[in-house]
Order: C-alpha cells, then sequence, then structure tokens
C-alpha cells in the first residue's frame, strides 16, 4: 500500500480535530468569561530510506543527506488564550465581579477548590456567595474580629448574609464636642435660664435622648460655668418626669457644686419707688401702680380703652382727683373721659344698638326704605332714635338708649353727628383693688410698703442669696450675690478670646457622668447602666462678638470628624458594596458600614496549564502550579475587580472563520491525497488486465 494514504488520513484526521476546536470556540462566543483555544499542527515520524553521509577526504566524495518520507501531521499542541482579557458587559447586577488581570477567583464544591473567571455570584439561603452556574462557595478571607480588618488565611466560604450581617447593632455615645460662639453681650448668658445648648446622644440600646445644658455669666470677663438642666427622651418627655424623680442630677451629674459671690450695681424696677431715711436712717421701698394696676375692670373697659383722653376725678365728675389722696382696698374712684363712637362700633352687639330699614309709604302709594338707630327709653321700651337731633328730648333720647348699654356709665354730654358717629362724654366709678396713694401729677399710685429686694426685682431662693451692702439716694444699691450651682466652670483668655480650659485648669472636656442607678419618690430603683459616660470637649468654642447672640452647640462625636464615640441606633442593611480589591462592605440605615470579607484570587506561573473542567471551572495541574490554599489579594499584582460588570468571552469571530475556511480547505486537500493515491493503485491493479 502506499505511504501517501496513510499521510492523507493523518492529515484529515488533524484538521478535524481543528474543526473540532474552532468548532467549541464558536459555540462558546457568548459564553461567560470563556477562552478561546487555537491548535497548530506538527509533523508526523519520518520513515528513513537512506541514512545520511559524510564527506570523503581520502576519495574526494561528497556527503549525501539522509533519505526520509514523512509519514503525515498530527496535533502538535491546543492552546488556551488564558491570559487575552474579555470585553466587559454591564450587568448592573452588584453581585456579577469582574476580574482584570490574569487572577482566577477561587471556588469549591465542599471537597475541591476550583478556579473560574466566571463572577456571575449570587447569594444562596444560607447566606453564602456562591456561582450562579453551580453553586460552588466563592472563597476569599473573613474579617477578624478583634480589630475589624481582613485576617488573610486558608480561603474559606464568604457568608456574606449570615443573621449577623443583616443588622447592625447599637452603641453608646461616649464623645461629644462644642463648637461656635459664646457671645458675651449675648443677653442670655446674664438670664436665669442662660444660653441653652442640647446635645443629641444614644444609650447602649440605641434610644435617642437630648441632653440639655446652659451657658451662665459668672460676672467677670471671659467667666462662665455650664450646667446640666434636663434630659428628654425620644417623645420630649423630661427623665426626671418619666422616672419620678426629684431632680437631673439622681441621673447624671456634669461637674460638681460651686459657690460664687459677686458684687455688682443694681437700679430699681420702673415700677418700685426709694425714699432715704431721714439722717441716714434705713429708706423704704413701694411699688407704684397705674390707674389699670389698681381699678378692678379699668383695663379692660371698652370705653376707657377707646377714650381720647381719660382723668381720674372726685365724686363730681369733673375736678381733677386730689395729689396725695388715699384709697383703700374697696373705695371707690370716678374715671372721666370722651370718646367718639362711629356708626359702626354703635351697630356692634355690646352697644345694644340696632340699625335697621324703615319704610316709608310716600304719597304716591310708592315706599321710600331708609335705616335708623333704634335704642331703648327709660321704661325700657323700643324707640326710633332720631337723625343728629340737636333739641333736649332727642339727645336725652340718645342719652337714655347710650347708658342702658353700658351699665354704670353717665353720659356726661352727647353729640349725633350727620354720619351716624356720636361723640359723649362718659363717667364711671371702678372699686380699688390695692390701696395706694395718688400722684396727680405722674398719674399714678404708690402702693404699699415692699420689701428692698422685691425693688429691685430679686429673690433669695435655696440657691441664690442676696445682701444690699449700700443704696444710694436715687435708688441704685450695690447687692452681693451669692449663689451655688452645679457645673463645669468654662474660661477663655480674655486678650484673644480663645479656649482657656473647663472645670479646672489644663482640661479640653468635661465629663457627662451618669449613676448606675436611682430610686424613684415611689421607691422603685431605676438601672441606669443603659447608658454610658460622654465625655464633652469645650476647646473648640471661641469667646468672640457675633451681634450679641452667641451659636455655641454641641454634636456627639470627636472633635477631630472622625466619628468615633458619636453613638448610634440599630441598623437594618440597606446594601453591598464590592470594591476594586474584593472587599465587602454592607451598608445600613444608621449611616455605618461593616466589612464583611473580602474575596480572595488564585495567580499561576502557567495559567495557560490550567485545566478546563467545564461550566467555566478550571483546576491546577502539575504544568500550571500548584494553589497554596491562602490566595492573593488581587491588587498586588496590578488587578481589580469591577462590580455590576462580567467578563465576556474572548473568542474572535473573524478570526475562527478565517481559521475555519484554511481548515475546510486543509481537509479537502488531505482528502485529495486519498483519492489520488487510490487513482494510482487502481491504474496498478489495471496492469493485470
Amino acid at each position: 500500500m502506499m505511504r501517501s494514504l496513510f499521510s492523507g488520513v493523518a492529515g484529515l484526521k488533524v484538521h478535524q480535530t481543528r474543526m473540532d476546536v474552532i468548532g467549541n470556540n464558536i459555540a462558546n462566543v457568548n459564553t461567560t468569561s470563556y477562552k478561546s483555544q487555537s491548535m497548530v499542527f506538527s509533523d508526523l515520524l519520518y520513515q528513513t530510506t537512506q541514512a545520511a553521509s559524510g564527506a570523503n577526504a581520502a576519495t574526494g566524495r561528497g556527503g549525501i543527506n539522509a533519505r526520509q518520507i514523512g509519514l503525515g501531521a498530527k496535533t502538535g499542541a491546543i492552546s488556551t488564550a488564558i491570559a487575552t482579557q474579555g470585553s466587559a458587559q454591564s450587568t448592573n447586577n452588584p453581585w456579577d465581579v469582574m476580574i482584570t488581570g490574569d487572577a482566577f477567583f477561587v471556588v469549591s464544591n465542599g471537597s475541591q477548590n476550583f478556579f473560574t473567571r466566571d463572577g456571575s455570584f449570587t447569594v444562596d439561603g444560607a447566606g453564602n456567595l456562591v456561582m450562579s452556574s453551580t453553586g460552588y462557595t466563592v472563597m476569599g478571607w473573613q474579617v477578624d474580629p478583634q480589630t475589624g480588618d481582613i485576617y488573610p488565611d486558608t480561603v474559606s466560604a464568604l457568608k456574606v448574609m449570615q443573621e449577623d450581617n443583616l443588622t447592625y447593632p447599637p452603641e453608646s455615645t461616649t464623645q461629644a464636642y462644642m463648637s461656635g460662639i459664646v457671645d458675651k453681650y449675648d443677653s442670655a448668658l446674664s438670664s436665669t435660664k442662660g444660653r441653652v445648648v442640647t446635645l443629641s446622644f444614644f444609650d447602649q440600646q440605641g434610644y435617642s435622648y437630648t441632653a440639655k445644658f446652659s451657658i451662665h455669666s459668672l460676672g467677670s470677663a471671659g467667666q462662665y460655668y455650664v450646667q446640666l438642666d434636663d434630659i428628654l427622651n425620644e417623645d420630649g418627655k423630661s427623665l426626671v418626669e418619666e422616672f419620678g424623680l426629684s431632680n437631673i442630677n439622681e441621673i447624671a451629674t456634669f461637674g460638681s457644686q460651686q459657690t460664687v459671690t459677686q458684687t455688682s450695681l443694681f437700679q430699681l424696677l420702673e415700677t418700685a419707688t426709694y425714699e432715704p431715711g431721714a439722717n441716714g436712717a434705713q429708706g423704704t421701698y413701694s411699688m407704684k401702680y397705674v390707674p389699670a394696676n389698681i381699678l378692678d375692670g379699668y383695663a379692660t373697659n371698652q370705653l376707657v380703652n377707646a377714650a381720647s383722653d381719660v382723668k381720674l376725678v372726685e365724686a363730681d365728675g369733673t375736678t381733677d382727683l386730689a395729689d396725695g389722696k388715699q384709697i383703700g382696698v374697696g373705695d371707690e374712684v370716678k374715671v372721666a373721659g370722651t370718646v367718639k363712637l362711629s356708626k359702626k362700633e354703635l351697630q356692634a352687639e355690646n352697644f345694644n344698638l340696632i340699625y335697621a330699614p324703615v319704610k316709608t309709604t310716600n304719597p304716591d302709594g310708592s315706599e321710600t326704605t331708609e335705616y335708623h338707630y333704634f335704642g331703648t327709653d327709660k321704661d325700657g321700651n323700643t324707640i326710633q332714635l332720631p337723625d343728629a337731633p340737636t333739641d333736649a328730648a332727642g339727645l336725652e333720647q340718645w342719652k337714655t338708649a347710650l347708658e342702658k348699654s353700658f351699665p354704670g356709665v353717665d353720659v356726661t354730654s352727647i353729640k349725633v353727628n350727620s354720619d351716624g358717629s356720636v361723640d359723649m362724654g362718659f363717667a364711671q366709678t371702678f372699686k380699688a383693688t390695692k390701696a395706694g396713694t395718688y400722684n396727680a401729677k405722674e398719674n399714678y399710685f404708690k402702693g404699699d410698703n415692699i420689701t428692698a429686694l422685691e425693688a429691685y426685682g430679686l429673690k433669695d431662693t435655696d440657691d441664690t442669696k442676696y445682701d444690699i451692702q449700700s443704696v444710694a439716694p436715687d435708688g441704685q444699691a450695690q447687692i452681693t450675690k451669692t449663689f451655688t450651682y452645679t457645673g463645669n466652670k468654662l474660661v477663655y483668655d480674655t486678650e484673644k478670646g480663645l479656649f482657656d480650659y473647663i472645670g479646672s485648669p489644663e482640661n479640653d472636656s468635661a465629663i457627662l457622668n451618669f449613676n448606675a442607678s436611682a430610686t424613684s419618690r415611689q421607691g422603685e430603683v431605676i438601672d441606669l447602666t443603659r447608658f454610658t459616660n460622654i465625655d464633652i470637649d469645650f476647646s473648640l468654642s471661641k469667646n468672640y462678638t457675633n451681634g450679641g447672640t452667641s451659636t455655641a452647640g454641641m454634636l456627639a462625636g470627636d472633635k477631630g470628624g472622625n466619628n468615633i464615640g458619636t453613638g448610634r441606633k440599630p441598623g437594618e442593611m440597606t446594601g453591598i458594596e464590592i470594591a476594586q480589591d474584593g472587599k465587602i462592605t454592607a451598608y445600613y440605615d444608621n449611616s455605618c458600614s461593616k466589612l464583611l470579607g473580602q474575596i480572595a484570587v488564585a495567580n499561576f506561573a502557567n495559567a495557560s496549564g490550567l485545566s478546563k473542567q467545564g461550566d467555566n471551572l478550571y483546576s491546577a495541574t502539575a504544568n500550571s502550579g500548584e494553589f497554596d490554599g491562602i490566595g492573593n489579594d488581587i491588587t498586588e499584582n496590578d488587578g481589580y475587580m469591577t462590580s455590576g460588570v462580567l467578563e465576556m468571552s474572548n473568542v474572535d469571530l473573524s478570526q475562527e472563520f478565517t481559521e475555519m475556511i484554511t481548515t475546510q480547505r486543509g481537509f479537502q486537500a488531505n482528502s485529495r491525497i486519498i483519492t489520488t493515491s487510490d487513482s494510482l493503485l487502481e491504474e496498478l491493479v489495471n496492469l493485470k488486465r
């Protein structure tokens, strides 16, 4: 038989194999992360019919080459283009991950590790990150519970959605700071309540509270004190009230009790008077009252409020009330005045005047409608009041009607104008509710004597005592105030306005210290261990001018803005992100995040040496290099991961179709070897004929 027949058969086989490779590539043109293969040929065995011989110098004969006849072709190698990156396909699925670089994901079927470039992952019912196609678990590194950082170790399954990761635990507030301006001209700093500042914080269970502090002036430049006033729950209710306690210091304390003594000048109240005693004797203090303060009903009387001029008069109704006249409780005082009542006011309900239509029949039988006032006469009958009367009878009717509208009022004069308005003089008697002496010139009553402290608007309390040192003839007094407070002294540099210390020199912060328990007024023990002490830093506050308004405020957390010690409520998971280095981070609705693990990758010295296992999986071989069981951080070799993207197949259809053409032609040519050899054999057989 002819050797060419077998060469053709070998050629057909090897081209068939190449076609199989091309067909597999085209079939996987849309397979995620598929790596195309290519095949090369090598020649098969050679039959040597004559060996080569060298030149003979003695005889002068030259050498000849060996005579070898080839026996066809074979598969030289089938290579995988594993290092060629496929194009990116966006999926917007956060669990889809694409590797850029030469690394491989590590996945496991529970007993063996495999390697893949297919990053189409999902989460199974147990919370494991798995391949969506096979369910093989994605392997990586876990988080060190002590440090919260990734601990590179032997790869294990990433349980990203396990129960502990679905929520973020609450944390109590441990740090806070005050910033802003404390303006020394802020009037609130000298008031009883002080300048209020609040701090929102959390307890260990994640409940939110608001601590109310107040800043008070100590009367010296740059010196103030800060005290705790109350703590409110999430509903705005005081914990003192909620727990049935007596004061906030049973729950928490801020600073210690301090006693302060100050001496300063005080002015009399505007309503107080002072009369120095003779020959240096102690003077007397009294209050002065305007008529509205001492006459019952005066302040709310409609005629008095509407009158253009009102004065107190003697019983005759015309003579001004005598200067220095004594008025006792229950005494009657007459008030006189004039008032102009408009048409609209006269129609109001309390005047009891009716403005109603009156129909008149004319001589021609038609009717004319006019509006007139109706009032009540002295007998209680309703009568029509005359329009703009000038006669005594008409004016008397108006006077009677108006006096019935205002019981107790004497109408001393009246004029009804053509526009329907009325000019009226009146007098009314009021009873005094306080005793006093009338000062006609200044129109006020000087009442009974009062204490010195009352004259200056001061009052001794359990925490504050006043001592009058001296009083000037005009009533200005030098008074010493001794008071105690529980809080922390806040001091600023008077030259620069910068913070100096809080509580005691060298201290930048003060502690809001919670008690372990408290006992209610009913004897119930209240557990307060869920609260954690809070260190409040004051060093960012300033003692600058700000138009008389302080802007100081408190915020939870460290003053450096690192979100340390802020505290938080419990959080529910709102999303997950896979970073470029493969770290998986969960985000929660309490503004927190948590590292769940890191996807580790495998790198091989000869990735082309990996063995394909189907399902987009590879396994290590002796020629690829072994996996060390730990893996690498993908960024160590300049690679990275992209979430929401998958790697597409790297098959180049144009190249595959071109190779398909050359393969087809090669197959045809080899088939011609067989047919031609057959023809030669046929000729040989035909020699016998």
